[in-house]
């Protein structure tokens, strides 16, 4: 009688066994998806801080990796090997990542911010136009936004790339160029445009205003984003609400740049006071934009083919 129920009992234990097997499979096959983002100091690190976009995507069964840059490049290179998902970046970086091959895709933009750039002279200059900036040594980051900016502006005041002397300087070399005089103009973006006005009583000669748009953009990966549209969708919504927020908040933004920046807040003021707030997703205007400064890139030199950049879209666009 014991040998019975022993035996009986071993094979409704096997039954159970073999009834949850499948079920554990299941679940195994359907793993939980991860998002890995690679943010630079500015609103990503604000989204990050405030745990609203765990919040959102916990739901959808989706984990968030964070990893900090210290610029576009470096992270479009974390993409390109497939160690990021989602980041943050100017107008220039992803043209010559596209023109590298990478696998890209454009998934958000922040509206146009023209002011945030701008050619500055030094007080006391006698440089009182853009066509005065003409055999003048011109300092500026090598394929950044400023770049075109500076292609674009010298065109609209009559002068050619080729009537200025440019000189190819990082942010920091190009400062301490422009405060020992040994450069006659500096174009740059916020927030070393803001700092130099601020503590080196530099002037601004020409911003981008009715010039170029300057943007900044969010990107993926082209298989990233096609597989996973509801995360991106998410993403832009949440930094859009940082951007709103920002834009009713200024005080307090410039508050948290400044801690995130490690820069004095009365600069980071100057940053912020002339920021245009608002994230939408890409569309083919948009995207018209970037084909611009790609086409001047090429024309330039600065990057090896033509390319097209809608082929670094994730789906149909408006």
């Amino acid at each position: 009688m014991t040998q019975h129920s022993s035996t009986r009992r071993q094979l409704i234990q096997g039954a159970a066994a073999a009834i949850a097997l499948p079920s554990f499979s299941a679940f195994a096959q359907t793993p939980a998806r991860q998002l890995r983002i690679g943010n630079q100091k500015g609103n990503l690190s604000l989204l990050k801080g405030r745990g609203a976009l765990e919040k959102r995507l916990a739901p959808l069964g989706v984990s968030i990796k964070w990893t900090e840059f210290t610029a576009g490049p470096v992270q479009l290179e974390a993409l390109n090997v497939g160690s990021i998902d989602f980041g943050d970046v100017g107008e220039a970086p992803p043209i010559f990542a596209q023109a590298a091959g990478a696998p890209l895709a454009y998934v958000g933009a922040t509206v146009p911010r023209p002011h945030s750039e701008a050619v500055l002279i030094p007080k006391g200059s006698t440089i009182q136009s853009v066509a005065d900036l003409k055999g003048k040594k011109v300092a500026l980051n090598k394929g950044s936004n400023v770049h075109y900016f500076l292609v674009k502006l010298l065109e609209k005041h009559g002068l050619s790339y080729g009537d200025v002397n440019v000189v190819f300087l990082p942010p920091a070399d190009a400062r301490a160029a422009f405060e020992k005089g040994s450069i006659d103009a500096w174009v740059i973006w916020d927030p070393f445009l803001a700092s130099a006005e601020k503590t080196l009583d530099a002037k601004v000669l020409a911003d981008a205003a009715g010039v170029v748009g300057n943007r900044a953009y969010y990107f993926s990966s082209l298989d990233y984003a096609q597989k996973n549209p509801d995360v991106i969708k998410i993403l832009i919504e949440e930094l859009d609400k940082v951007d709103q927020w920002a834009q009713a908040n200024q005080g307090a933004f410039a508050t948290e740049l400044s801690a995130i920046w490690g820069i004095p807040k009365p600069v980071v003021d100057i940053t912020v006071g002339r920021t245009k707030f608002g994230t939408t997703p890409i569309t083919k205007a948009i995207l018209g934009e970037q084909q611009q400064i790609a086409d001047t890139f090429f024309a330039l030199g600065l990057i090896p083919r033509k390319i097209r950049v809608l082929d670094a879209a994730a789906g149909n666009l408006a």
